[in-house]
C-alpha cells in the first residue's frame, strides 16, 4: 500500500505528469542513502550517510517525529512509482517547541531542479506551521545546515528566504596511546565519572535526568537553544537505543558544602573507521552548568573522553562547536590540541502557525 501525504507539496507545473510525491517506504532507504552520500562526497571523499540511522528516520521509530515525502517518477497508471529510485527527499522533524529541523536532498540529475527545491522548501513552511500550531506557539524556526563550500545548496536556501545565521567549526584532535595514563586529573574539589548503570546495562534514571538538566541549563544562553523536555529527550533515546552508548556518557561533579553536586555532562559516541582513518570518538554534547564555570570542568570532561579513546585504541576525537560560542569553547578546544578540518553553516527561516487545513471549506463550496 502506497501512501501520499494528505497535503503534499505542490510540484512545479513543468513536472506535472512526470513526478509526484509519496510517503517513504522501506525500499526508499537505500537510494536516499545514496543521494545523501553523493552530496556529502562532493566535499569529503570518505563521507557516507549512515543507512541504519536513516532507516530509523525514514520508516522506523524516529519517523514518528517527522513528516516527510520522497519525489518519484509517475508510474504508467498515474500513481507514485515504487520501483523507481527517489529523485529527492525532504523531512521535517518536530525537534522542540519553536524549532523544526529540515533535511532535504535532490539528485543532481533531477529535472527542474531549482523549481523542485523551491516547491519542497515551500512545503516545509506549511509543515512547520502545522507543527507550531500543535505546539501552541506562533512560529517555529526552520533550521538546516550546509557545508561552507556547498554554494549550490546555499543558493537554493537563499532563494527560499533562509538566512545564514552561524558558522560551525568541525574540529579533530589526535589521540596518543600514552594518554590513557598521562592526562591531568580534575582539579581538587571536582571529579568526573561515567553514568551509573544497573546490572542490565541501562543507566540509573537519576543520572539520565542529570545529564539532560546539565545540557539544557548549560545551553540556556545560547542563540540556538530550544527547550527540550525530559520526556522528549528520553523519547529520542528510546527511538534508537543502539545509538545510546552509555559507557560514553560522563557527569562532572563539584564539591560544595560537603556535597557532590552536578556541574556538567558529556555525551559521546564511537565513530566508524574509514579507508584512511581508524576508529574515533565523536563528542555529541558537552555542557558545563553556568554555576560551575571557571573550575576546569570542561577540560576535565574532555580529558575523560580523550583518556577513554586512548584506552580503546582509537586515534582521534572529533567535535563541533559554534564559531561564535559565547563561552569561547573553540579557544579551549584549540588549546587542548583540536584543529578545524571543516566548516558548516546553519540556515534559518520562520514558519508561522496556521489553522488546521482540515477546517478549510471544500474547494468550490
Amino acid at each position: 500500500m502506497l501512501l501520499v501525504d494528505h497535503f503534499p507539496p505542490a510540484l512545479p507545473a513543468a513536472l506535472e505528469g512526470r513526478l509526484t510525491t509519496r510517503v517513504p517506504q522501506p525500499e526508499d532507504v537505500a537510494p536516499v542513502t545514496g543521494l545523501l552520500t553523493a552530496a556529502m562526497r562532493r566535499f569529503d571523499p570518505e563521507a557516507a550517510a549512515d543507512e541504519a540511522a536513516l532507516r530509523s528516520r525514514m520508516v522506523g521509530l524516529k519517523s514518528w517525529a517527522r513528516r516527510q515525502v520522497v519525489v518519484v517518477p509517475v508510474a504508467a497508471d498515474g500513481t507514485a512509482s515504487l520501483d523507481a529510485h527517489p529523485l529527492a527527499w525532504i523531512a521535517l522533524e518536530d525537534r522542540a517547541s519553536g524549532r523544526t529541523n529540515v533535511q532535504f536532498v535532490l539528485a543532481a540529475e533531477a529535472p527542474e531542479r531549482e523549481a523542485l527545491a523551491a516547491s519542497l522548501l515551500d512545503w516545509a513552511v506549511e509543515v512547520g506551521g502545522s507543527f507550531a500550531r500543535a505546539r501552541g506557539v506562533e512560529t517555529t524556526k526552520l533550521t538546516t545546515d550546509t557545508d561552507e563550500l556547498d554554494t549550490d545548496r546555499q543558493r537554493l536556501l537563499e532563494a527560499a528566504g533562509y538566512e545564514m545565521v552561524r558558522t560551525w567549526l568541525h574540529m579533530r584532535r589526535p589521540v596518543a596511546p600514552e594518554e590513557a595514563a598521562s592526562l591531568p586529573a580534575p582539579r581538587e574539589g571536582t571529579r568526573v565519572r561515567r553514568v551509573h548503570r544497573h546490572p542490565s546495562g541501562l543507566p540509573v534514571a537519576q543520572d539520565v535526568r542529570t545529564v539532560h538538566r546539565m545540557l539544557e541549563e548549560s545551553f540556556a544562553d545560547h542563540f540556538n537553544s530550544y527547550r527540550e523536555s525530559f520526556a522528549e529527550f528520553a523519547q529520542r533515546l528510546i527511538e534508537n537505543p543502539e545509538e545510546a552508548d552509555w559507557d560514553h556518557w560522563w557527569i562532572a561533579e563539584i564539591e560544595r558544602d560537603g556535597r557532590w553536586l552536578p556541574a556538567g555532562g558529556l555525551v559521546a559516541a564511537p565513530m566508524k573507521a574509514t579507508e584512511t582513518r581508524g576508529e574515533g570518538t565523536y563528542l555529541e554534547y558537552l555542557g558545563v552548568h553556568r554555576s560551575a564555570r571557571g573550575h576546569g570542568i570542561a577540560k576535565s570532561l574532555l580529558r575523560a573522553a580523550i583518556r577513554d579513546a586512548a584506552e580503546r585504541g582509537r586515534g582521534f576525537v572529533d567535535l563541533e562547536v559554534d564559531d561564535d560560542s559565547p563561552t569561547g569553547a573553540d579557544g579551549i578546544y584549540a588549546s587542548m590540541g583540536w584543529e578545524t578540518f571543516e566548516r558548516t553553516r546553519s540556515w534559518h527561516a520562520t514558519a508561522p502557525s496556521h489553522p488546521s487545513r482540515l477546517l478549510e471549506p471544500p474547494t468550490g463550496s
